[in-house]
């Protein structure tokens, strides 16, 4: 439809301003996949996703018309409820939902960063996770940074990789 990558890239970069810390990421063409450290005085994770939501969907719409891809955007239309048009929605860019863990643990890190890695894999994008230029992969996996810098989750929790 329309690449968002740099405009994803640049939330992560207003979250890091917040004083948040991107720790892992991978952006699929249809989903995102974020470990995220939150500082102390974030707003809830609710919200943060809910605004960033939002904004994303704005530019890609915004990125749409800039296309002139009107059946895209006439397919966007249709999925808004009537309840959501009368709040003023006119496009249905995200579900309402987002799938959020709390890790508290290195093992449970270890093991979300291994299944969203594997992801392109899997999508059959790539055949290593690090090769995939869209993830925090290559970073733990080789030492080297990718296409965004990432914070080493073990900066939070002291138990070495197994």
């Amino acid at each position: 439809m329309t690449n968002i990558y740099d405009d994803i890239y640049n939330w992560f970069d207003i979250l890091k301003k917040e004083g948040n810390y991107i720790l892992g990421y991978v952006i699929m063409p249809n989903h995102l996949h974020l470990l995220l450290k939150l500082n102390e005085n974030c707003k809830s994770i609710n919200r943060l996703i809910s605004e960033g939501k939002r904004f994303r969907a704005y530019a890609i719409v915004q990125r749409l018309k800039k296309l002139n891809l009107k059946e895209k955007l006439n397919v966007l239309a249709e999925g808004v409820s009537d309840v959501e048009k009368q709040k003023g929605s006119k496009h249905k860019i995200f579900t309402e939902s987002f799938d959020c863990k709390e890790c508290y643990t290195s093992e449970f890190i270890q093991q979300k960063l291994k299944y969203m890695h594997n992801n392109p894999v899997k999508a059959g994008f790539v055949n290593n996770a690090e090769d995939f230029r869209h993830s925090s992969a290559k970073f733990y996996l080789s030492g080297e940074q990718g296409h965004y810098p990432v914070t080493n989750y073990l900066l939070y929790y002291d138990v070495p990789i197994a």
